[in-house]
């Protein structure tokens, strides 16, 4: 149960369901909402062995995708997350981009994403993180955009940091990987960082 806030939502309720999920763009990136022909892609993307070590839900059919893919319509209508996948110019998914765990009183959200092999390397991620915090820190008003990855993973701190998210610390055994728990280094941008 969520009490009743005392001051003013950060977010107001309404403001992202409002309309449908937007496209994001940044430069050649398309950034789209899945649709259930992605379903093949991204069930293909999670048996990728890099996907797998960082990811430990991940979808076992592509009648499970599609489940999933009707969960993320769902909590785009219920304001507490939207996912994209990630695209050039609106066609084949390269990678999955999240803002999820919406707080809309407090103006807090939290960022994750994934990249297929063919796409690493061309800053997609990176890219695309910062087009969406863009989106979600200006247009729609969030103050804050968290994410975290393992220590272990430092392709995902680059991306974080190419995106402008500044590193603010290390969750001790925080989560729960293929190889045991690991780490957790935490990220954020705040609305008026560069």
């Amino acid at each position: 149960m969520r009490f009743p806030l005392s001051t003013r939502p950060a977010v107001p309720a309404g403001t992202l369901a409002a309309g449908p999920q937007p496209t994001a763009a940044g430069r050649d990136l398309v950034l789209r909402p899945w649709r259930d022909t992605d379903a093949s892609a991204f069930l293909a993307a999670y048996r990728d062995p890099e996907i797998r070590r960082w990811h430990t839900r991940r979808p076992a059919s592509e009648d499970q995708v599609r489940e999933w893919f009707a969960f993320y319509r769902r909590a785009w209508r219920q304001e507490t997350a939207a996912s994209w996948a990630m695209t050039y110019g609106g066609g084949d998914a390269l990678g999955r981009m999240v803002v999820g765990a919406m707080d809309l009183g407090d103006g807090v959200a939290v960022c994750a994403y994934w990249v297929a092999p063919a796409a690493r390397g061309a800053g997609v991620a990176s890219r695309s993180l910062r087009a969406v915090s863009d989106w979600a820190l200006g247009a729609v008003g969030f103050h804050r955009l968290e994410l975290d990855h393992s220590t272990r993973n430092h392709a995902s701190c680059r991306v974080a940091a190419k995106a402008g998210f500044r590193p603010e610390g290390t969750r001790r055994s925080a989560a729960v990987h293929a190889d045991g728990r690991h780490d957790m280094h935490v990220h954020a941008r705040i609305r008026g960082d560069d």
